[in-house]
């Protein structure tokens, strides 16, 4: 299994990044039948462009996204136009996963466009509370999280780069602060994406929102997670205090995320 960043800013695209959007990719099936399963998790502002850069958008199998804020859905509208649109005719609907009230959601951004019915291109799918869905060779978990907005983290299973007979664990844990479900969301995994979009000490009395680096790190240490790779940093922040407050809770690795950025599993 193999995640591949897309876009890493958070909460609006910045001159460096587009928004939120990661690309897994894993090989899975048998002999003729063996091929490469990719699933989105996020397309937010922006993030169409770089996302043709490593993959072709009409060969996704699936999509996720983790709650409906723009930065992370918004360029699901311009998807759609894409796959709809395409000369050579209209790609089968892809199968979306979200929180209750996707459709509607990705709708209103489309406001009065043609292609506001999206419903020929997007087969949408509410999640549950950890309600296990597979696609492909990948196992995704919600977890309900905490953010002003229905919100779930993501764990997801599949096959190991390097050693065929391991299942690697990858948590992302979307938008939230720390709660019950981000401590269950990370238990143990081999890399832990986590957003880490507020400031220690700048931002301490807005909580219920997002994490800082500083909780990002007293999350994965809790979770002995193997690798930590921090994301959703705004443009305005400076990466560099991120990692410094992660460093401070946390002995293991750390990275940001960037785009483009691939880790093997």
């Amino acid at each position: 299994m193999r995640l591949v960043v897309v876009g890493c800013a958070g909460s609006f695209p910045g001159p460096d990044s587009a928004a939120s959007s990661y690309l897994l990719e894993a090989e899975h099936g048998e002999g003729a039948e063996r091929r490469t399963w990719r699933l989105l998790v996020e397309l937010g502002n922006g993030a169409l462009g770089p996302l043709q850069r490593v993959c072709d958008p009409y060969v996704l199998d699936a999509a996720a996204v983790t709650h409906l804020h723009a930065d992370h859905v918004a360029d699901l509208v311009v998807l759609n136009v894409m796959r709809r649109y395409r000369p050579e005719g209209p790609c089968p609907p892809l199968d979306l996963y979200g929180p209750d009230g996707t459709a509607r959601r990705l709708a209103e951004m489309a406001g009065t466009d043609p292609a506001t019915d999206m419903a020929d291109q997007f087969v949408v799918h509410h999640w549950t509370d950890h309600g296990m869905v597979q696609v492909g060779p990948f196992e995704i978990t919600p977890i309900p999280v905490q953010h002003p907005v229905p919100a779930f983290g993501l764990r997801i299973t599949g096959p190991s780069e390097h050693d065929p007979d391991r299942r690697a664990v990858l948590a992302y844990t979307g938008d939230t602060d720390t709660c019950p479900g981000l401590t269950e969301l990370a238990a143990g995994v081999d890399l832990l994406l986590a957003e880490a979009a507020f400031v220690e000490g700048r931002d301490d009395e807005v909580r219920g929102v997002h994490l800082t680096g500083r909780r990002a790190g007293e999350t994965a240490a809790e979770a002995a997670a193997d690798l930590l790779v921090l994301t959703h940093i705004a443009p305005w922040n400076d990466p560099e205090v991120t990692v410094a407050e992660a460093r401070g809770v946390f002995t293991g690795a750390i990275e940001l995320a960037r785009p483009g950025a691939v880790y093997a599993l």
